[in-house]
């Protein structure tokens, strides 16, 4: 089916381009003077020493956490084959998922996410336009879950913002509840939609039923938990796990705002600001500093034998490449 060609972006859309050229700049130079505000104040023998009284079986129990959430991940792309109705085998779009998903940490959502997912689908022999519903469907999943359970914590009050925080307590609260009313928006209109294309700017964009856009909040709202967990767990007893995953999450859209390749710095910067009064910045550092290596990390070596045996096989199945996907729907393009 021929998509139409987008309208002329509106005026709103250039103002908004230009001013943006100065606000990210802006709020990164804010979060840099956060964290070098607080890297003098590190204790950093503190946080050394904190790394090495970790037991191995707390350790062996994080990185099976970090294990089992990038597996989940990789389900995000079963999702789009699903919604899709593409060949591709299952073990091999799970596959991709889980690649994808490790480069991302640590390279970045626009080479692991999308360039590098893209890449190994079309070597597999899929048609841009499914490609492109299913990294939209992916990164959808994503921040659905993210918004459903983030936007609860905020409302909920979950996470006390230091003393001078640029956004009130209140603020954040209704940032919550927006949040989750937009998710919610979402089934609902995956519920009146029915097949129908909702046009946008001129695109059509198709939604998921009821059911698969539940399946979506469920995996994507169980793989932020499951981040949240390895967290509480490097931290020890003394934070609460919500409080533990609600400054994860507050992290995570900083990162995103700031697309600093493994948010190197930003994870610190948040950390550091939002339990400095309740956790020693030696323990704050140590758990950060774990986490990384256990969820950023040795994943990526994971990533890199996947991404050589897709490729491999890529390459010893030529034919793999004549698979014509079934994409009876245009691309989704909201996402």
């Amino acid at each position: 089916m021929a998509i139409a060609q987008p309208a002329p972006a509106p005026r709103s859309t250039s103002r908004w381009a230009r001013w943006r050229r100065w606000l990210v700049p802006l709020f990164g130079a804010t979060v840099l003077a956060l964290l070098l505000s607080h890297a003098h104040k590190v204790d950093w023998r503190g946080a050394w020493e904190a790394l090495q009284r970790y037991p191995l079986w707390l350790l062996a129990g994080v990185l099976a956490i970090a294990t089992a959430s990038h597996a989940l991940y990789g389900c995000f792309d079963l999702v789009g084959r699903r919604f899709t109705q593409h060949r591709l085998p299952r073990l091999q779009a799970w596959s991709i998922g889980v690649t994808s998903y490790a480069f991302n940490l640590n390279l970045g959502s626009l080479v692991g996410g999308v360039g590098l997912r893209a890449r190994l689908y079309a070597k597999a022999g899929l048609d841009q336009a499914t490609i492109s519903q299913v990294v939209a469907l992916s990164l959808a999943t994503n921040w659905l879950g993210y918004g459903l359970l983030a936007g609860g914590l905020f409302a909920a009050g979950a996470v006390a913002l230091p003393a001078g925080a640029p956004i009130a307590p209140w603020a954040l609260r209704a940032l919550g509840v927006a949040m989750v009313l937009l998710v919610l928006g979402y089934v609902l209109a995956c519920a009146l939609a029915r097949g129908r294309a909702w046009h946008v700017r001129g695109r059509a964009i198709h939604l998921p039923s009821v059911p698969l856009a539940l399946v979506q909040l469920g995996l994507a709202t169980l793989n932020w938990a499951l981040m949240g967990a390895a967290m509480a767990l490097l931290l020890g007893g003394d934070t609460p796990y919500a409080t533990a995953l609600a400054v994860l999450m507050a992290a995570a859209i900083v990162g995103v705002v700031m697309p600093i390749p493994a948010g190197l710095g930003v994870l610190e910067a948040v950390y550091l600001a939002l339990l400095s009064g309740s956790v020693p910045h030696g323990r704050v550092m140590g758990a950060v500093l774990a986490y990384r290596a256990l969820y950023y990390l040795l994943p990526l070596a994971g990533g890199l034998v996947l991404y050589a045996g897709l490729s491999r096989y890529a390459a010893a199945h030529p034919e793999a490449g004549a698979v014509e996907a079934v994409a009876q729907v245009p691309p989704v393009l909201g996402a």
